[in-house]
């Protein structure tokens, strides 16, 4: 209804464009906060406790404003094996941070983090992460790889399945549906994205 009266439209979706009459399109993706392109990586690693001697790279896993059950079981039952080559900073939900996770060398669960968000993505060299607009484009603006697992039919009307296909079909993040969660599916795809980061990257730039 707006968009009869407004000279132009602004997409997320380049694919929306088609849908928009008139010629008033215009593909901008989301907008992004500025305050991202200025993040520290030691601040972020320091708040995080972790030592600055420590080669490690940080895996940043963010569970969404509600946390992601299912991600957050696998990703803890997976910390013997990622912890061999990561350092995690867990970003689990309000009150889902597990005591019996605690005082894990290279491990740090927050339920959320606020203005230090931009260092951690600045720390990151990958992330998992469900697939909220707003995350993904920060991601591809940051140009920083992630594991997509976005929020399924039955606890959404689905635009996060087809915002990770969007950005999976351009090569700039990977794809694990909530349902094929394993522990074994999850780090498969944590290992895989690390080692193709750059190839991501590179389509992300």
């Amino acid at each position: 209804i707006a968009s009869s009266y407004a000279t132009k439209v602004l997409c997320t979706f380049e694919d929306t464009l088609p849908h928009v009459k008139g010629g008033k399109g215009v593909f901008t993706g989301t907008p992004i906060r500025q305050a991202l392109y200025h993040g520290d990586a030691k601040k972020g690693l320091a708040f995080c406790g972790f030592d600055p001697e420590d080669s490690r790279p940080l895996l940043l896993c963010m569970g969404g404003s509600q946390g992601a059950v299912a991600l957050n079981e696998a990703l803890r039952n997976d910390l013997p094996q990622l912890l061999k080559t990561f350092r995690i900073a867990h970003l689990c939900g309000k009150g889902k941070v597990s005591k019996a996770h605690e005082n894990i060398d290279g491990y740090r669960q927050f339920e959320y983090v606020g203005p230090e968000l931009p260092d951690l993505f600045a720390a990151a060299s990958i992330a998992v992460s469900r697939a909220g607009a707003n995350s993904i484009f920060e991601f591809l603006a940051l140009a920083l790889p992630a594991v997509l697992i976005p929020l399924p039919l039955s606890a959404s009307r689905g635009d996060q399945i087809l915002n990770a296909a969007y950005f999976e079909k351009r090569g700039y993040a990977s794809v694990l549906a909530q349902e094929d969660i394993t522990n074994e599916s999850l780090l498969s795809a944590i290992m895989a994205l690390y080692s193709h980061r750059d190839e991501y990257v590179a389509r992300m730039k």
